[in-house]
């Protein structure tokens, strides 16, 4: 199953779970977040950027999860209401945390808040089957100049 990441290319390694908290994660947890598509995942970065724009350093990382990984799966009716909220991460962390400390799968795939009828998923770097997940290849991000004009003017 192919994944797609978007990063900077300073941050180097596609595959480094750093442990920053995110709304599927808490703080120290070591995941890496992915998404199904590069749509998605370019949405998702669009709205993390918050009004600023894209350049030159970004870069697609397409990730195989090997088609055997155990996935669990969080569906919407799964979640309680809020669960999207862009402010408090809590629930989703709790549901996360629990996944992650179990370590039961590789893979907690989640509906996107920014686009909820499509998935991200949250792969676990410390299940021992993280090592299994390969970098395919890196290709340069390079938005449409429009889509970079829209971000900054959103700030």
């Amino acid at each position: 199953m192919l994944a797609f990441r978007i990063l900077h290319k300073k941050y180097g390694d596609p595959l480094c779970a750093p442990g920053m908290e995110g709304r599927w994660n808490s703080s120290g947890k070591k995941v890496l977040y992915c998404s199904e598509s590069i749509p998605l995942v370019f949405m998702e970065n669009m709205i993390r950027r918050q009004g600023v724009g894209f350049n030159n350093d970004f870069q697609i990382a397409c990730i195989d999860i090997p088609d055997d990984a155990v996935i669990k799966t969080i569906l919407l009716p799964d979640l309680k209401k809020g669960w999207d909220d862009p402010y408090d991460y809590a629930g989703c962390q709790k549901i996360a945390d629990k996944w992650y400390n179990e370590l039961g799968s590789l893979v907690l795939k989640v509906p996107s808040a920014a686009l909820n009828v499509c998935y991200n998923y949250v792969l676990n770097a410390l299940h021992p089957d993280f090592s299994n997940v390969k970098l395919v290849r890196l290709t340069h991000l390079i938005p449409d100049l429009r889509i970079d004009e829209l971000l900054k003017k959103a700030k």
